[in-house]
């Protein structure tokens, strides 16, 4: 990957040295809290300012990132590849798990397993409501659109279609889940959101497993993230609904950074530097499409061991754009989402950002401050 800027490429190779090990990891530790519950350690290599002891070491020896193998999560993907969150963080060593679903990920970061994770909306809001506020703070935008509803074209031609059929989703809860749950509900279709039986069956399916389920005839669709839904259009399915189309402009919240509230009170300047690391690699993604499309699909291969064929690997990326603005106005209406689907009542949301940290360091960069529409402090 040699198109990264000269200023990265001190700490690419022990990077990617680390995101190796993810891989090899993940054999051996996939019985945690994701399907693919993975960890690995890195720290800035020899040589680096933080290794020089030019940059102050910061509160916390390590910090524990949790994200996916998907593209949605485009941002920790590249950023913690191509070192850029090993130079932010300095001396503090970076320890990640990887997870197919957000509900898993919550699990984790209330137990105390991760610190820091990117997620959907639905598993944050979800999260935040049981723990009556205590759980977790969202901090930052990560993704925007990226989820579509792909179905066989042969057994479904329109929404009327859908009736009887089979419709898979990442895992219960989980922020397609809802949203397929919410649309159908939309539709006048009938769905016990805990079981997934109804008028559709609704049936919980693993990312990883979803387009051989499909190729098996073993389910009709699937509401489902990039690469996932690209990778179904490729075994011959078709886009029946671009969520992107149920939203004005085209924007929704995908993806989000949360942080546990012991941490974030514990390690601000921590904190800080994740989100440092986070705006600086969604610049670089802005700036360099090509090339971070390339170092996603090298981040995906290290983690399953399969890279996505150009094709899929075009249109999924195509799908999504990364965002430090949380789109905190479309959190109240995933939130009311969740409310339709049946898995929480009337939630009170307030409070649920902590934006402070973020507008610090977007003002030193002199980009402009995020909103947090009223939900936070910002």
């Amino acid at each position: 990957m040699s198109h990264i800027p000269s200023r990265f490429q001190p700490t690419r190779r022990a990077a990617l040295a680390a995101v190796s090990g993810i891989a090899a990891l993940g054999l051996l530790t996939a019985c945690g809290y994701g399907s693919k519950s993975t960890s690995t350690s890195a720290a800035a290599p020899a040589g680096s300012a933080a290794a020089s002891g030019s940059t102050a070491a910061l509160s916390a020896s390590t910090v524990r990132i949790g994200y996916f193998a998907n593209l949605t999560h485009a941002t920790p993907l590249i950023g913690v590849q191509d070192g850029l969150f090993a130079k932010a963080l300095g001396s503090t060593k970076i320890q990640t798990q990887i997870f197919n679903a957000g509900p898993s990920e919550i699990e984790a970061l209330n137990s105390g397993a991760i610190d820091i994770g990117w997620i959907g909306p639905s598993p944050a809001i979800n999260g935040y409501v049981k723990s009556k506020g205590a759980a977790l703070k969202i901090i930052s935008g990560a993704t925007s659109g990226g989820a579509e509803l792909v179905v066989n074209p042969a057994k479904i031609k329109s929404v009327a279609d859908l009736k009887g059929k089979k419709i898979a989703t990442p895992q219960l809860g989980n922020t397609q889940d809802v949203a397929l749950l919410n649309f159908l509900a939309g539709k006048g279709y009938k769905v016990d959101a805990k079981t997934g039986a109804g008028d559709v069956s609704v049936v919980r399916t693993d990312n990883s497993l979803t387009p051989t389920a499909y190729s098996a005839g073993q389910i009709d669709g699937a509401w489902v993230p990039e690469p996932t839904a690209s990778k179904l259009v490729a075994e011959g399915a078709k886009v029946l609904v671009d969520e992107k189309s149920l939203w004005p402009d085209g924007k929704f919240v995908t993806t989000n950074v949360i942080v546990s509230q012991s941490f974030l009170k514990a390690h601000p300047d921590v904190v800080k530097a994740v989100l440092t690391a986070s705006v600086d690699t969604n610049a670089w993604i802005a700036a360099n499409p090509d090339q971070a499309k390339k170092d996603a699909n090298a981040a995906l291969l290290a983690l399953t061991k399969k890279a996505l064929k150009d094709k899929v690997l075009d249109t999924a990326w195509s799908e999504l754009a990364v965002t430090n603005d949380p789109l905190a106005s479309t959190l109240k209406e995933e939130a009311q989402h969740s409310v339709t689907a049946g898995f929480i009542s009337q939630p009170d949301l307030s409070g649920i950002y902590d934006l402070t940290l973020l507008n610090e360091v977007l003002a030193a960069k002199g980009q402009p401050k995020v909103s947090a529409a009223g939900l936070g402090t910002e």
